[in-house]
Formats: C-alpha cells, structure tokens, sequence
C-alpha cells in the first residue's frame, strides 16, 4: 500500500469539467488501483462559508450537488470515505492550534490566496478572517487524516507548502506528531489548470466560463461552438496557433485515440491535427465539432449515472453521514496525539496527575 490521500472541494456549485480533468478523474483512478490504505474526499462546507457566512443556504444546498457529481463520476463509498468538513469538529481545533504556528505576512505571501482574493470583493466589508486563514484549515484537513498524498490542480501547490511548513514547525516544537503530505498532480499538463470557454486564464464558476458535469447535450454543444480560439485564424485556409488556444487545450485533456476513430477519422491522432491547423486548411468549425463529440462521450455516462443517484437522495446523505462518521474518528485520534504532543491532554495523561500528586505530597510532608 502507498499511503493515504485526502482531497476535496468547495460546495460552491456544480462540479465542471475543470474538477474533472484537473482531480476527480485522477481520484477514480487511485481509488480503483488498490495502492492506497485510506482514502477521504471531503465536501468543504466550512472552508466554503468563509466567503458566503451571509449565504448559507447556498452551500447547503450544493453539498447535494457536489455529492451526486461525486457519485456520478465513480468514487465509490466501498472504497473512498466521501464526508462533510463541518460534521468533523476536530478540523476546526486542530486550525486553531496551527495558528499559532503561521505569521499574517506569511499568509500574505500566499499566492493562492492573493489569487483568490483577487477574484472576490472583500472591499466594502473587509477580508473574512476566516477566509485569509483557509491555508491553516486545510493543512488541518490534510494532517487531520495523515494524508500522504494530496491530487489537486497546480493552484493549490502553495497550499501544499504552507501545509508542509506547519507540519515541520509543529514537529519541530512539539516533536515528530504530523505526517508531511506529498502533492500530486495531473499527468497531462493540459489538467493543470484548464481555461475558461472564454480563453480566460482558469475555468471558474464566478467568472461563468465553465461546462458543467450535469450539463445537457444540447447545452455543452453551445458552448463549446461558443468557445474562444486564435482571434487570428479568420479563415479556413489560414495558419492557426494551437498552443495557447482553448479549444486544443481541452483536445489535450479529452481526446483519446479511439475518439478519432469514431469522430474524426481524417487524423490519426491530435498531433496530426494539430499539424493541419497550424498550416492552414483546418477550420474551427470541424475542431469543434470533434471536441463536442468528445466531450459528450465522456461526460454522458456520468450524467446518466448522475440521474440514477438522483432518484435516492436518502441514500447520498447516507453516504455522507457515515462517512462522516468515519472521518471523525480518524481525527480524533490525530487530534489526541497532537494534544499529547501539545501537553494539553490534562485528562488523559494519568502519569502527569500522579507525578501532580506526588508533588503536592512531598510538599505537605
């Protein structure tokens, strides 16, 4: 066995297809390889409420949302521990011991979170504590499970960091307690971060730019006809660029050889097509077309699956509930070493109350 991973999302909106190639496929994969002890994918409600205390209701009901996307793409409640953050009270304890550990300029320097701040206006009211924070509560998350590994998007390498830098400063405070994670990335280097339908820098629900998992067929073939590609190929017969070009991106991260077989049999493979268009003679129009072929191949089991899940919500709540409760009791255990570390566990240590009394009897003697 290789270990344990904990990953997760924020129940802020449907899962999209960013989810999908940047984390989601990959955690099916390592859930069905048989090379991991422990797995946990955790719906983050509370990290979720830093930026919408005002919106509840919002995030409750997308934890619906996030589960059935979770269901729907194959993680399977016999082999990953799919759970709630805030139904886990230990996360939140664990945040605020680490606090202590963790500097305001040092979470400035966080350049995830200068990233997220910059797509959120905090102006009017001031920056959420809670929000600025979040880098502390998701390394409690990740040391809360002993995760060795953590699959996410590039973005969340500086998360990564400070994570493993509270991990050494605490071990180096209080002795060796947490276990330093690993990050893991996508293979394909078009997962790292795949852009907006807009040619924006990131797929992001705020921005609107997203092809959602649960979408419709009809929807997704909008969108991907809408789709931003080299301002510069105006014509069929002009040369393109295909690096940097949203619509080949997304080519990298779905395509698979059989797909040009079925859809697009004029080309071997992508780098055939890829040729074709930088030379000129390709049109966006045929790109297109076989991107959406693609895309519906590969999301249209999970939205039939998504469907199935959809009849029995009181199952999907079931799932979580008891894997909630899985993932309280593994940290609780975290929680109590790291207390006994801390030498805070008054209670539970019996040889510090002897020692106590001992010392209050010499002293009456």
């Amino acid at each position: 066995m290789a270990g344990i991973i904990l990953t997760g999302d924020r129940p802020t909106g449907r899962l999209h297809v960013g989810h999908y190639v940047g984390s989601l496929r990959r955690r099916v994969e390592l859930q069905n390889s048989g090379k991991y002890d422990e797995i946990y994918i955790m719906i983050a409600d509370a990290q979720a409420l830093t930026d919408n205390a005002k919106n509840p209701s919002k995030v409750r009901e997308n934890i619906l949302e996030v589960a059935l996307d979770y269901l729907a793409v194959g993680l399977d409640p016999e082999k990953s521990t799919l759970f709630i953050q805030s139904q886990v009270p230990e996360l939140t304890e664990l945040s605020f011991y680490y606090m202590n550990l963790v500097t305001v300029p040092r979470l400035q320097r966080n350049p995830t979170v200068k990233a997220e701040l910059a797509m959120r206006d905090f102006k009017s009211e001031g920056i959420p504590v809670g929000f600025f924070t979040y880098p502390i509560s998701q390394a409690a998350d990740i040391t809360a499970f002993r995760a060795t590994t953590v699959p996410v998007g590039e973005d969340q390498e500086p998360m990564l960091e400070q994570c493993r830098e509270i991990v050494r400063s605490f071990n180096n405070t209080y002795g060796e307690t947490l276990t330093e994670p690993d990050i893991m990335l996508p293979d394909n280097a078009a997962c790292l971060r795949l852009p907006g339908i807009d040619g924006k820098a990131k797929m992001s629900k705020s921005l609107g730019n997203c092809i959602y998992l649960a979408e419709e067929p009809e929807e997704i073939r909008k969108k991907v006809m809408s789709m931003f590609t080299d301002p510069d190929h105006l014509r069929v017969e002009d040369p393109g660029k295909t690096e940097g070009n949203p619509v080949f991106i997304y080519l990298e991260a779905f395509s698979k050889p059989e797909y040009f077989a079925e859809f697009c049999p004029d080309y071997k493979d992508l780098s055939e097509m890829k040729a074709h268009y930088e030379r000129g003679g390709l049109g966006d129009v045929k790109v297109k077309k076989f991107l959406n072929s693609c895309l519906q191949a590969e999301l249209e089991p999970i939205r039939n699956r998504r469907k199935e899940f959809q009849k029995d919500i009181g199952y999907v709540y079931e799932v979580l509930r008891k894997g909630s409760e899985v993932a309280e009791r593994k940290a609780a255990q975290t929680l109590a070493d790291v207390k006994a570390a801390m030498k805070i566990d008054y209670f539970a240590d019996s040889s510090f109350i002897e020692a106590q009394t001992e010392k209050y009897r010499e002293g009456q003697q």
